[in-house]
C-alpha cells in the first residue's frame, strides 16, 4: 500500500519536461512477484504529471512485437489498403496455434486476437516503400525496418523504447500524429481492452518471443473521471510462461494501488 505522503506527491508535483520525473521504486515488488525485469510509465494528462520505474531500461529500445499493430492498423486505414475495420481478409487456411487465429477476420477482431497472420498480410500489402515513409515520419523509434515487411517488428531490426511507446500513445491520443482523423479514431475504437463502471482501458499486448529473451509489452491508457493516464509496461524474462501473465496483472496492481482502477 502506498503512503499518503507518496500519493500526495504524486498527485500534485507538475512534471514539466520528459526528464523531470518521479521515481517510483515502490513497483519493483510487482515485478519481483512474477519473476520477471521490467519498468512502468505512467502519464497523468490532466496534472502533467510523470511516474516512472526503472527510468535505465525505460531509455532502452525494445522489438515492439504486437504493440506494433497500432501503427501498422494507422498505415493500413491511412493507405486504403484496408478500408474499414470490418473488411475481412481470408484466412489463408493454416493452422496456427491460436484457434481463434484459424479463421477470417476482420481488423478489429484482428487487433484483439493479435493475429500476426492478419497483420502480416496487411504489411505486404502496405509495402517497404509505403510502410517506411510513414514510420520515418512519425519518428517510429529506431525507424529501421529491416528484417522483411512482414517480420521487421517481430524479429527484425525495429526497436522503440518505452518513453517511446508513451509519447506515441499520447499522440495517437490527440490525434497529432501523421495520419487523417479518421484513421486515429477507427485504431483507437478497436483499441477498446476493458471497461469497468466507470473507467475504459484501451491498449495492446505484445510479446516479443521469437528472441533469446522474451520481451513483454502492455501499452495504452485508462480514461476515467474526464481525465486520461497513459501505461507502458516492459517485462523481460528468460521464461516465456511467465511474461504472458505478467504484462497485464502487473500493470492492474500499479493502476489499483494509484487507485486508478479498482
Amino acid at each position: 500500500m502506498l503512503n499518503k505522503k507518496i500519493l500526495s506527491f504524486l498527485f500534485v508535483i507538475p512534471i514539466l519536461a520528459q526528464t523531470d520525473f518521479y521515481l517510483h521504486d515502490n513497483f519493483k515488488k510487482y515485478y519481483e512477484e512474477y519473476n520477471v525485469e521490467g519498468c512502468f510509465l505512467l502519464y497523468n494528462l490532466n496534472n502533467d504529471l510523470m511516474v516512472v520505474y526503472n527510468p535505465g531500461r525505460c531509455s532502452q529500445r525494445f522489438i515492439p512485437a504486437s504493440t506494433f499493430k497500432i501503427f501498422n492498423s494507422l498505415v493500413a486505414l491511412e493507405t486504403g489498403v484496408v478500408k474499414d475495420e470490418f473488411e475481412i481478409i481470408k484466412w489463408d487456411s493454416v493452422n496456427r496455434f491460436y484457434d481463434m487465429w484459424n479463421q477470417d477476420l476482420d481488423m478489429k477482431y484482428a487487433f484483439r486476437y493479435s493475429a500476426v497472420w492478419f497483420y502480416q498480410k496487411v504489411a505486404r500489402r502496405i509495402g517497404k516503400e509505403k510502410m517506411q515513409k510513414y514510420i520515418s515520419e512519425n519518428h517510429y523509434g529506431n525507424e529501421n525496418i529491416s528484417g522483411g515487411i512482414d517480420h521487421f517488428w517481430l524479429d527484425g531490426e525495429l526497436r522503440i523504447s518505452p518513453y517511446e511507446q508513451l509519447d506515441f500513445l499520447k499522440k495517437l491520443f490527440n490525434d497529432i500524429l501523421l495520419f487523417s482523423k479518421r484513421s486515429h479514431t477507427v485504431v483507437k475504437n478497436i483499441m477498446i481492452f476493458e471497461e469497468g463502471d466507470n473507467y475504459k482501458i484501451k491498449a495492446k499486448t505484445g510479446w516479443g518471443i521469437r528472441l533469446n529473451n522474451n520481451v513483454g509489452w502492455f501499452v495504452g491508457w485508462v480514461e476515467k473521471d474526464d481525465n486520461v493516464y497513459f501505461f507502458v509496461n516492459n517485462c523481460q524474462t528468460t521464461e516465456p510462461d511467465n511474461n504472458y501473465s505478467a504484462r497485464i496483472e502487473i500493470t492492474k496492481k500499479i493502476l489499483s494501488a494509484l487507485k486508478i482502477l479498482p
